[in-house]
C-alpha cells in the first residue's frame, strides 16, 4: 500500500506559477509510474503529465510547455511545477502512483489540492 499526500496549491493570478509536490510513503520500492490529475467541476478527470520509474515523461496537450513533472525516487517525492498559469488549469490536481505487482497495476490516489487561477 502507497499513501499520497500532495501540497503546495492554492490560489495565484493568471501567468502566475505554483509548485504543487506529492509525498509518497508506504511501499514505494515498486512504484513503476506516477502522475498528476486534475479534474475540474463538471469535467472527467484528465491527465496532466506522468513519469516512470526511467524517467520517461508525458504531458497533457494543454499543459506542454508550461509544466514540468519531475519525480526524486530516492526521497519518495514528486512535483509539478506548474508555469504561466490560465484561469482553464482551475482544478482539483490529485497525485497517482501505479504499483506493478505479479503484472497488475495497483493504483494509489491522493485526496488532492486544490489550484485556483483567477483573472
Amino acid at each position: 500500500q502507497v499513501q499520497l499526500v500532495e501540497s503546495g496549491g492554492g490560489l495565484v493570478q493568471a501567468g502566475g506559477s505554483l509548485r504543487l509536490s506529492c509525498a509518497a510513503s508506504g511501499n514505494t520500492f515498486n512504484i513503476v509510474t506516477m502522475a498528476w490529475y486534475r479534474q475540474a467541476p463538471g469535467k472527467q478527470r484528465e491527465l496532466v503529465a506522468s513519469i516512470n520509474v526511467g524517467g520517461t515523461t508525458n504531458y497533457g496537450d494543454s499543459v506542454k510547455g508550461r509544466f514540468t513533472i519531475s519525480r526524486d525516487n530516492a526521497k519518495n517525492t514528486m512535483s509539478l511545477q506548474m508555469n504561466t498559469l490560465k484561469p482553464e488549469d482551475t482544478a482539483v490536481y490529485y497525485c497517482h502512483a501505479v504499483r506493478l505487482i505479479a503484472g497488475v497495476d495497483l493504483s494509489s490516489w491522493g485526496q488532492g489540492t486544490q489550484v485556483t487561477v483567477s483573472s
